[in-house]
Formats: structure tokens, C-alpha cells, sequence
């Protein structure tokens, strides 16, 4: 049986907590994307994330916020550590036997020859559709288009327009 064509993500990040340049300078360019606390987010992760992925990296609360690298997921689903030990991401329901919280590795590809800015992203009809473009859409992981994907690439390769410098 063929191998499906890999699916499309986008992770959000915020860069003081583990940027692109994190990822960059870690060991083989490697990390286990834990901490993520929503259910909505886990059930991607655990259920419809698959290695091969590919992965837009986000930087969420940052000046300015948006696309900065590609990335591959290289190992699928697994329980998130952090959610046995004390501390921010600890989860006292949690037990190795029935985990309650998961997480994937990613290797980082590329980083963008520029950050493709969430104003960038929002004025592209072509992006539309795209979740992180939606009011309200705060889910840290979500699923890209293929056409999605290769329009965000296509707009870091290009200088940003007037309209995008001024916002």
C-alpha cells in the first residue's frame, strides 16, 4: 500500500519559551513538542499528527508574531513526561499507564529566509481560510492545507509589501 502524502501543521511557540533558534541548536536539531494543555490540540497530536509531517513553526507573542521555520515530525505520539513531574505542565490524573497528555518530535528543516508575520499571513486571500487567520483561534497546533503550506513558504521568499511594513 502507497504511503500517504504527509499532512501539514502549524506549532506555535512563543520564542522565550523554545524558539526556532532553540530548535536549531539542539541536539540533532531535535525536540519532544510537550506542554501542550488542550484537549483539542493532545487529540491531533496523539490521533492525526504522523512522522513525515511537515511543520510550520510559529512564534506566538512575539514582535511580530509568525511563521519563522519548517520542520518535520520524526517520531509520533507519545506521552508527555511533564505531566508526571512537579511543576507547571504536571498533571496529578495522569499515570504511565494512562497518560492524559502527549506529544510528538520534531527536526527542524529550515528556517524561513524571513518570518512571514501574522498581518502578512491575514492579508493573503490565499490565506484565508488558513486557522491561525481566524479570530479567536488559539490552538497551538493546527492543520495546514497543502496549498496553505505552500503559499506561507512562497511569501518568505518574497520582500514584504508596503502595506505589510506599515501594520
Amino acid at each position: 500500500m502507497p504511503k500517504s502524502a504527509p499532512h501539514h501543521w502549524l506549532f506555535k511557540s512563543e520564542p522565550e519559551e523554545f524558539s526556532f533558534a532553540d530548535l536549531l541548536a539542539a541536539p540533532k536539531k531535535r525536540t519532544f513538542w510537550n506542554g501542550v494543555r488542550n484537549y483539542q490540540a493532545r487529540n491531533l497530536l496523539r490521533d492525526d499528527v504522523k512522522v513525515g509531517d511537515l511543520v510550520l513553526y510559529y512564534h506566538s507573542n512575539a514582535e511580530p508574531s509568525g511563521v519563522v521555520g519548517v520542520a518535520e515530525v520524526v517520531e509520533s505520539a507519545a506521552p508527555d513526561p511533564t505531566q508526571f513531574e512537579p511543576g507547571d505542565y504536571h498533571e496529578p490524573r495522569a499515570t504511565h499507564e494512562a497518560p492524559v497528555w502527549m506529544g510528538v518530535t520534531i527536526q527542524a528543516l529550515e528556517p524561513l529566509p524571513r518570518t512571514v508575520a501574522l498581518d502578512e499571513l491575514k492579508a493573503s486571500p490565499k490565506l484565508a481560510q488558513m486557522g491561525v487567520c481566524q479570530r479567536g483561534n488559539r490552538l497551538s497546533i493546527q492543520p495546514v492545507a497543502p496549498a496553505e503550506f505552500a503559499e506561507v513558504l512562497r511569501l518568505a521568499k518574497r520582500k514584504p509589501s508596503a502595506a505589510a511594513d506599515a501594520s
